[in-house]
């Protein structure tokens, strides 16, 4: 194998995971939201346990590991819907990445 060949494969490998690494940077912060007087990272863990809850009002840790009161469904509501617009961007823009791979 001709180490230019060899040199221009292992240059695109890096290019590309670099930008995977900067979508994950990029979209990962798009997955914090501040709702009802606390600040949440957005993870499938979060969303389930707000989701089993049965009660109107719960206190939750947020990032910081202050006790916040929510309304429940509020917050759950919140957390989906931002959750999937940000990880439906972040998958539009992978497959457009991994096309040009």
């Amino acid at each position: 194998m001709d180490t230019k060949q060899l040199l221009t494969e292992v240059k695109a490998r890096f290019n590309h995971n670099s930008a995977k690494a900067y979508l994950k940077d990029k979209y990962e912060s798009k997955l914090c939201v501040a709702d009802q007087g606390g600040l949440w990272k957005i993870t499938p863990e979060l969303i389930s346990a707000v989701n089993g809850l049965s009660t109107d009002t719960v206190v939750l840790l947020d990032n910081y590991g202050n006790p916040v009161k929510v309304n429940r469904a509020n917050l759950l509501l919140k957390l989906e819907k931002t959750y999937n617009d940000v990880m439906e961007q972040w998958h539009s823009e992978w497959a457009t990445l991994e096309k040009a791979r």
